[in-house]
């Protein structure tokens, strides 16, 4: 637990470009991120442009490569031994794309974000253009985001909250996720917030 004075640290897991992160680094730098301390980052690649926005940021970096650690539990301590070095008591999974699972001592204090309203077009295989395209081609008429608590399934655990909206008849996955990502520059910061508020408080 920390004291409510101070920040709380909080590592981010990512896989792509970093869009998240550089999303919660801009929430940082206005000022709209209190007590958090955005104080690492792990990439499960070191070619992605993920690395860069959080160097760039000044937050310690390291990647992680799960070929490199084909026990789960190896990979599991991998993720998150550096957590408990740098005292990280949340982390975030911003685009993060492999499965890992989560110790016991990180339970309840890992979130995730998906591009959709779960528990639909959830599940192993579905990130990205994959989960906007399902929806497109089902039909849907509402779609948004989810963040939620990570346990050790796919898009599963309690939710934090949501944001939703409208699918157009002439969506394209293209359209939808540019969409729905608007909606997720507002919902992590915000659920981020709750989850820190909840940990403090525990």
């Amino acid at each position: 637990m920390t004291s409510t004075n101070e920040p709380v640290p909080v590592g981010v897991f990512l896989s792509g470009g970093g869009r998240s992160l550089q999303n919660l680094i801009d929430h940082h730098k206005k000022g709209m991120l209190p007590g958090i301390n955005l104080r690492l980052a792990i990439s499960s690649s070191s070619k992605v442009r993920g690395v860069q926005v959080a160097s760039k940021a000044g937050i310690e970096t390291h990647v992680v490569l799960k070929s490199s650690h084909p026990d789960p539990d190896a990979y599991t301590e991998a993720m998150f031994g550096p957590c408990r070095d740098r005292g990280i008591q949340l982390v975030v999974m911003a685009g993060f794309l492999k499965h890992v699972c989560i110790p016991n001592d990180y339970n309840n204090r890992v979130i995730n974000i998906h591009p959709s309203l779960l528990p639909s077009f959830g599940g192993a295989g579905m990130y990205g253009n994959r989960v906007h395209q399902a929806a497109v081609d089902r039909g849907v008429q509402f779609s948004g985001c989810t963040v939620h608590y990570v346990d050790n399934d796919y898009d599963n655990g309690p939710i934090i909250l949501q944001r939703c909206c409208s699918v157009a008849d002439e969506d394209t996955a293209e359209s939808l996720a540019a969409r729905v990502f608007q909606l997720e520059c507002e919902a992590l910061p915000t659920a981020l917030l709750k989850a820190a508020a909840a940990f403090k408080q525990d």
